[in-house]
């Protein structure tokens, strides 16, 4: 038998405003609070197909480029009204030294944590 993800865990100064970036992101709920950090994941909760995220509260500031990323992928619209989508909710563009001829986009959550949105429509 294998190991699947469950959670990933961020550490983050403000675990309440990440996890409410993030939930809009991915249209995930708030699941569990507990020692200042915030879990969220879908409606089926811990356990499912799709792993939960835990921002964990972290006094370290953010020095670098994260060696692990998260890619997203539009669900409900096209690659650029989900950018449009993201940076109104908080999203910055970040710079990673892309050629600018990527077919995805290299953004920021509000905390500087790079993740990129690509091209192709999940369901």
């Amino acid at each position: 038998m294998a190991c699947r993800i469950s959670e990933l865990v961020l550490e983050c100064s403000d675990p309440e405003r990440l996890a409410a970036f993030w939930c809009e992101v991915l249209g995930f709920g708030v699941i569990g609070r507990e020692e200042g950090a915030v879990e969220i994941g879908p409606a089926e909760g811990f356990g499912g197909l799709q792993p939960t995220l835990v921002f964990s509260p972290s006094e370290e500031p953010k020095r670098q480029q994260l060696r692990l990323h998260i890619d997203v992928n539009p669900t409900d619209r096209d690659q650029d009204a989900e950018l449009e989508r993201l940076l109104a909710a908080g999203a910055t563009r970040a710079d990673v030294g892309q050629t600018g001829q990527e077919p995805w986009h290299v953004l920021a959550d509000p905390e500087g944590n790079e993740f990129c949105l690509l091209r192709r429509r999940l369901s």
